[in-house]
């Protein structure tokens, strides 16, 4: 097994950023359309939007996202970058993406909430239209914002369920807006019928992987500190939850201080359902098939297992049950030669 075949396998992606995973030929395009200067060179643009090694903590890392944010203030940008996403992803054979992003942070110029989640719908719907990918939109409430402000965006976004919308999520600063703080705007989401996934256990917090769990809330992203925690990953499997690994940008944002301490050989072994992901393509200078790469190099992961990874995303996925058992078959199919 090497990178070319890892390269060609099905893949599945059920945590993907859009403002952390714009190519930088998509970067210089917004920033021209916005009349944003940026380097001329790439090497120097990229050290702008890509997390620096001695990131020292999460928000330091996310510190990269703030030159992103006024290039994404339109409905035609939008379009643009979430078109961008589904490419890079369909390049590299990933079948099926969940590309997320925060609508709130959109609005500086006047759009929308609704307008600006469906402009991203409708450049995942024009990168559907070009390359062999399903892509579906989730929208994130961010920590920071008031309460309010966070139960009204699912307010305004849940009519687009089943439009090219299919669930919400939860990021930002978690250590200090942990899920209790939060709680209200989960609970207006699951009223509203928005599937859920959240950020949890991404700042050495294991308590708020354990609250996402008590909310009900099936899919958890990161999951980091949840390494040392027996009780808990028992508690995770008997909840039938699914993580949401994202390794290269764990170690960046020191969620995990070494290898030792990512969850992966822990969840594996106690039987929790397993996903891989890139979180942020470009913040973590990263793809889906290096992430499989460095799972294979570090962990001792086989086809069988990405295979088994892939099967349980879709699984997890807040997709169809036909496109489910459409991707299912397909995955079958792309893993046939090389098992």
């Amino acid at each position: 097994m090497d990178e070319k075949v890892l390269h060609h396998i099905g893949k599945i992606e059920l945590h993907c950023h859009l403002d952390g995973s714009l190519s930088l030929e998509m970067i210089r395009k917004l920033a021209k359309l916005s009349r944003v200067p940026v380097p001329a060179s790439d090497s120097a643009l990229r050290k702008l939007v890509t997390a620096p090694p001695e990131s020292e903590n999460l928000m330091d890392y996310l510190k990269t996202f703030d030159f992103i944010r006024p290039l994404l203030q339109t409905q035609e940008a939008l379009e643009m970058a979430a078109y961008d996403v589904v490419a890079q992803a369909a390049a590299e054979n990933v079948r099926y993406i969940e590309v997320r992003f925060a609508p709130d942070q959109s609005t500086d110029q006047g759009l929308t909430v609704a307008e600006a989640t469906n402009a991203v719908i409708a450049g995942l719907h024009r990168g559907m239209s070009q390359f062999d990918i399903i892509a579906r939109a989730l929208v994130c409430g961010m920590r920071q914002l008031p309460v309010g402000t966070t139960e009204r965006m699912f307010e305004q976004t849940a009519p687009l369920l089943s439009h090219g919308l299919v669930g919400g999520d939860f990021a930002g600063n978690e250590g200090a807006f942990p899920p209790v703080a939060i709680q209200p705007a989960i609970k207006r989401a699951q009223q509203l019928g928005v599937p859920l996934t959240l950020h949890a256990g991404e700042c050495h917090e294991p308590a708020n992987i354990e609250k996402g769990l008590q909310l009900g809330i099936k899919r958890i992203g990161h999951v980091t500190a949840i390494y040392d925690q027996p009780a808990l990953i028992h508690q995770f499997v008997n909840a039938g939850a699914t993580a949401e690994l994202c390794l290269t940008s764990n170690l960046q944002t020191k969620a995990a201080r070494s290898l030792k301490e990512f969850p992966y050989r822990a969840l594996h072994d106690a039987g929790v359902k397993i996903t891989i992901n890139t979180d942020n393509r470009t913040v973590s200078n990263t793809t889906l098939t290096r992430e499989y790469w460095l799972f294979i190099q570090n962990f001792g992961v086989t086809i069988a297992d990405l295979l088994t990874f892939n099967h349980t995303a879709v699984d997890a996925s807040f997709c169809t049950e036909t496109q489910k058992a459409v991707l299912h078959a397909r995955l079958e199919k792309d893993y046939q030669r090389y098992l």
